[in-house]
C-alpha cells in the first residue's frame, strides 16, 4: 500500500470516528423511524428465479425471499445442516432411495396481485413438486437442473414426454398437503444439501403465470423478507409480516463462545427473527468505492475487505487480526473459503498423461511429480492472495468435514532438488522436455499468474520458451476449450456447491471426463471403484476413509497440483450483530442481523 492509499484510508477512519455512527438509520426518507441494515455485495443478480440462482449474488436474495427445506445452521463450523421449511430430517428407506419429508403447516406466501384477493396462501407439498418440475421443463431456461439430472425417478422422463404438469412423476409426489415423497434412481446421500439450495427454493405456480418473464424480478415467496426494490445498484428486502414465529435458540444455531464472544449475539436469544425492517443490499463492483462507502460510518455496513486494504486494517496475517485502533469500530471475520484452487494436467495430452507405451507413461508421471515440487503455493499465496490462503495437499478443502488436517504436506511444499533428480532420473532434458501450452482468460492477474508459474519452471530447467501462453477473450472461451479437451493444462477454481468432498471428488471421476467436469480426463479403476462405492453411502467414518483414499491416489498420480482455498476478511460495523457468511451458508443469516445502539457518536 502506498503512503498516499494509507493516507486516505485513515482519514476516511477518522471522519468515522469524527461523526456520529448513525446507529443504522438511512439517507432514505422512505426508511424514517425503521430499523435498516445496509449490506453490500461485489455484483449484481441478474435474476431472482430459483431456476437462475447459480451465482452467489442471486442466491443471497433468493434464499431471504423463498423458502427452502433445509438451511445450514447459523453459526455452526464446520456446516451442519438444519430444517427450514421442513419439520425434521427425512425419514429415509433401509435402501437409501425413499425421502418422506414434512412441513410446516401455516406457513404462507406473501400477499401479492397474483393470489385471489391478493391474499398469499398456505404453501403446501404440491408447490415443491412444482418448483422442482419447473426445472425440467424446457419452457424455462433451468442453470439448476443438473443437480437432479438423472437422479429422481421418472424426472427425465417427465421432460422428455412433454413436460406435462397434469401427470405424477413417481419419484415426486406430494403425498398430502404437508408430506413430500422422492424417491431415488440410486442412492444420492447429498440430497439433502441439494434441497438447502436456492435452485430448490419454493415458488407458487400462480405467480409464475400471473408476472411471465418479469418473474425473475417479481419474486413471491414465504422466506423472511419480501423484495420491495430490485436494479442494477440496489435491492431492498423489508420485514415480512406473516413470516412463521421461530424463536432463536443460539445452543441449536451453533454457538460457540470461542468462536462468537463479543459480536452480541446473545441479544437475540429467545427472539423472533427477523430483527430488522429493511435491508438494503448496495450492489458496488468497485472495490475503492465500496471500501469508501463501508468507511464513511453512515452507509453500508457490511464489505468484504478489498485486498489493497489489507496492509491498513492488518495488523498481523498469522493469524489475521485487525489493527487495534478499529477493534472499536469493526468487527471482522476471516473466512476459508470452500473452494480449491489448482492446475491440472490433462491425462488426454500424451507429452504429460497417459501413453500406450508404458515407459513413456512412466517418465510422464516422473514429470508432472517434478512440476508438482517445482511449484511454490507459498509464493502463489503471498503474491496473489495477501499470504494467508490456506494451502492443503489433495483436493480435499478445509471447508468439509473430510478434510485431513494430518496428512502429508510433501506434496505441497517446494522441493527444487526433488524436482530436478526426478527429471535427470526419467531422462528429461531441456532439448526433449514438451512444450507446455498454457490457456488463460485475458486479463492482467491471468498473465501475472502465468508468469509466476513459468518461473516456477525454469528453477528447475524446464526452458522458458517451451511453456507458451495461450490467450483466450472470455472466461467462456476457455471454459469451451477445457470441455473439449483443448489444453494440456488447465488452472481453475471449484467452489463447493455443499459441504461434502464427494463435490471435489467428482472432478476425477473417469465417466466425467470431457465434457463432463473431469477435465484432467484422469481415468483410475481403483479410483472410480472408490469413488462408486463411496457416493451411495451416508455420511460416516467408512466413507471419510475412503475419501481420504481416493484424495491420495490423486497426489501419488501427480495429476494436479493442488490445492489452495483464499482467506476472505469480511468486516462489518460494531452496531451490526451479525455472524456473517457469502458462501455454503449464503443468504440463510441475514434474518439473524439485529442493529444496536452505538455507545457514542
Amino acid at each position: 500500500m502506498t503512503a498516499m492509499n494509507r493516507l486516505f484510508l485513515l482519514a476516511g477512519l477518522a471522519l468515522l470516528i469524527a461523526g456520529c455512527g448513525n446507529g443504522g438509520g438511512s439517507r432514505d426518507p422512505a426508511a424514517a423511524g425503521q430499523k435498516v441494515y445496509r449490506h453490500s455485495m461485489d455484483q449484481a443478480p441478474v435474476s431472482i428465479d430459483p431456476l437462475q440462482g447459480a451465482t452467489v449474488y442471486s442466491n443471497f436474495v433468493i434464499l431471504n425471499v423463498y423458502d427452502t427445506l433445509y438451511s445450514y445452521r447459523y453459526l455452526a463450523r464446520p456446516y451442519e445442516l438444519t430444517t427450514n421449511l421442513a419439520t425434521s430430517m427425512p425419514q429415509v428407506s433401509e435402501d437409501g432411495l425413499t425421502y418422506t419429508i414434512s412441513i410446516r403447516p401455516g406457513v404462507h406466501f406473501v400477499d401479492d396481485e397474483a393470489f385471489p384477493d391478493g391474499a398469499g396462501r398456505e404453501v403446501t407439498a404440491d408447490d415443491f413438486v412444482y418448483s422442482m418440475k419447473r426445472h425440467f421443463d424446457p419452457n424455462f431456461i433451468s442453470q439448476g437442473a443438473w443437480v437432479w439430472q438423472g437422479r429422481i425417478r421418472g424426472l427425465d422422463e417427465w421432460k422428455e414426454a412433454g413436460s406435462n404438469y397434469a401427470v405424477e412423476i413417481p419419484g415426486l409426489k406430494a403425498i398430502d398437503p404437508h408430506t413430500i415423497q422422492i424417491v431415488l434412481n440410486k442412492p444420492f446421500p447429498q440430497l439433502v444439501h441439494t434441497l438447502t439450495m436456492g435452485f430448490s427454493a419454493v415458488v407458487p405456480r400462480e405467480a409464475v403465470e400471473h408476472y411471465g418473464k418479469e418473474f425473475s424480478i417479481r419474486p413471491v415467496g414465504s422466506g423472511p423478507f419480501r423484495l420491495e426494490r430490485f436494479d442494477t445498484a440496489r435491492a431492498v428486502l423489508v420485514k415480512n409480516p406473516r413470516y412463521r414465529g421461530e424463536p432463536v435458540d443460539l445452543a441449536a444455531l451453533g454457538y460457540d463462545a470461542s468462536l462468537h464472544d463479543g459480536l452480541g449475539l446473545e441479544a437475540i436469544e429467545g427472539r423472533t427473527p427477523p430483527f430488522v425492517d429493511r435491508v438494503d443490499i448496495n450492489f458496488v463492483t468497485e472495490d475503492a468505492a465500496r471500501w469508501n462507502s463501508f468507511s464513511k460510518g453512515n452507509e453500508i455496513q457490511f464489505a468484504k475487505i478489498p485486498t489493497e486494504q489489507f496492509d491498513a486494517v492488518l495488523s498481523s496475517k498469522t493469524p489475521p487480526t485487525m489493527r487495534p485502533e478499529l477493534v472499536d469500530r469493526y468487527n471482522m471475520l476471516d473466512l476459508v473459503a470452500p473452494e480449491v484452487i489448482f492446475n491440472t494436467f490433462n491425462m488426454d495430452f500424451e507429452e504429460f498423461g497417459y501413453s500406450d507405451d508404458p515407459e513413456r507413461e512412466a517418465r510422464n508421471h516422473a514429470l508432472r511429480c517434478a512440476m508438482v515440487k517445482a511449484f511454490d503455493w507459498e509464493q502463489r499465496s503471498e503474491r496473489f492472495y495477501n499470504g494467508i490462503a490456506k494451502i492443503f495437499p489433495g483436493i480435499i478443502p478445509p471447508a468439509v468435514p473430510e478434510y485431513d488436517p494430518d496428512m502429508s504436506r510433501e506434496s505441497v511444499t517446494r522441493d527444487l532438488e526433488a524436482a530436478r533428480k526426478l527429471l535427470a532420473d526419467a531422462g528429461w532434458t531441456p532439448e526433449n522436455l514438451p512444450e507446455l501450452t498454457y490457456g488463460v482468460a485475458a486479463s492482467v492477474k491471468q498473465r501475472q499468474l502465468f508468469e509466476q508459474f513459468r518461473g516456477f519452471m525454469t528453477e528447475i530447467g524446464y526452458p522458458a520458451e517451451k511453456i507458451i501462453l495461450k490467450q483466450y477473450a472470455t472466461f467462456g472461451d476457455i471454459s469451451k476449450a477445457w470441455k473439449l479437451s483443448q489444453l494440456p493444462f488447465i488452472t481453475k477454481s471449484w467452489g463447493l456447491d455443499y459441504p461434502d468432498a464427494e463435490n471435489v471428488l467428482q472432478l476425477y471421476y473417469g465417466p466425467n471426463g470431457s465434457p463432463g467436469s473431469n477435465d484432467a480426463n484422469f481415468a483410475n479403476a481403483e479410483y472410480d471403484r472408490l469413488y462408486e462405492q463411496s457416493a451411495v453411502m451416508q455420511p460416516g467414518l467408512e466413507r471419510t476413509t475412503i475419501y481420504r483414499k481416493m484424495n491420495q491416489i490423486l497426489v501419488d498420480s501427480c495429476v494436479s497440483m493442488m490445492g489452495l482455498s483464499r482467506t476472505n476478511l469480511l468486516m462489518w460495523h460494531d452496531d451490526v450483530i451479525a455472524y456473517p457468511d457469502r458462501n455454503i451458508v449464503g443468504g440463510f443469516w441475514l434474518k439473524y442481523v439485529d442493529l444496536r445502539e452505538q455507545s457514542g457518536s
